[in-house]
Formats: C-alpha cells, structure tokens, sequence
C-alpha cells in the first residue's frame, strides 16, 4: 500500500536525499535547475509516496516557469527509489500530478525526458520552445495545451 500526499516542509532532507540517490549529486548543475533558482516549487503539486511504514518510495516536484509570454509547469525531478522501481510508482505520481495541476488550472506542463517513456502520459516533442542549452532539443516534452506556444523557457517571475 502507498499513500500518496503534498510534499510537507519536514519532507525536503528525504526527498533531496532521494533525488541525490537516484540521480547524480550533479544534478543541481543541469541547466534546468537555473530554472528552478530562487522560484519555490507550485504549492501543492510536489508529492511524495509512502508506504505503510512511512518510508519514502518516490517524489515528483512541478516548478513555474514562462515559454515566451505564456506560463507553464517543468515537471522535475521525479524520482523513485531504487528499491520500488519496477512498481508504478513513477506513473502513479506523474498521473496523480497532472491531475491536481489541471484542477488548479495549469494549462501546459513540460520536462526534459525520454519520450517512450513519457508518452504514455500524454507527453509529446515539443516544437519551438527552447530550453537553455546544453537540452537536446528532441527531449523536450510537453502534455495539455501547447497551441500557439513558442519560445525561450525562462525563469518565473524573470
């Protein structure tokens, strides 16, 4: 069993420490965490997953960000200990997430990721909006309503 809940102040320590061991301690230098800069996460759409023993198996984190002139959700990290893979705990947060942006009227979310993967959320290669570099632009991935969107990702409130 998992119960799936907002990610709490008290949270932060463990879910850092869990992004650290799934990616690499690195992963702070990747170009979307300039993003991320001084912009907290979107009150609501950071969740953790735990289990009946109040271990932590996974957490995903939703940040505000412009695409041009328009505002978007960057989903990331998303991260699932190692010990759960395998379990859909993954699709589960990214699902559970979608769902509470679209209730709080987040009309577009995107990521940096593989997309088989992130297809089978509704996720597809986005044309025209541009990450900072070094992001392969085939990895740039979006789900909801992306009409008429283009441009430079930048930080919110930039």
């Amino acid at each position: 069993m998992v119960d799936i809940a907002k990610e709490q102040p008290n949270d932060w320590w463990e879910v850092e420490a869990l992004f650290d061991l799934c990616f690499a301690p690195g992963r702070t230098a990747l170009s979307s965490y300039r993003l991320r800069d001084g912009v907290p996460p979107v009150d609501g759409l950071c969740l953790i997953a735990r289990d009946d023993y109040g271990a932590i198996g996974g957490a995903i984190r939703f940040w505000p960000v412009r695409v041009g002139a328009k505002e978007a959700l960057l989903l990331g990290p998303i991260a699932v200990h190692p010990t759960r893979q395998g379990e859909g705990l993954g699709g589960l947060l990214i699902r559970e997430g979608l769902r509470r942006a679209d209730a709080l009227h987040w009309p577009r979310t995107m990521l940096v990721g593989d997309a088989p993967y992130y297809s089978r959320f509704g996720f597809h290669r986005l044309e025209g909006v541009e990450m900072p570099p070094p992001t392969n632009p085939a990895r740039i991935l979006g789900v909801g309503d992306w009409s008429g969107v283009m441009g430079k990702v930048t930080r919110w409130g930039a």
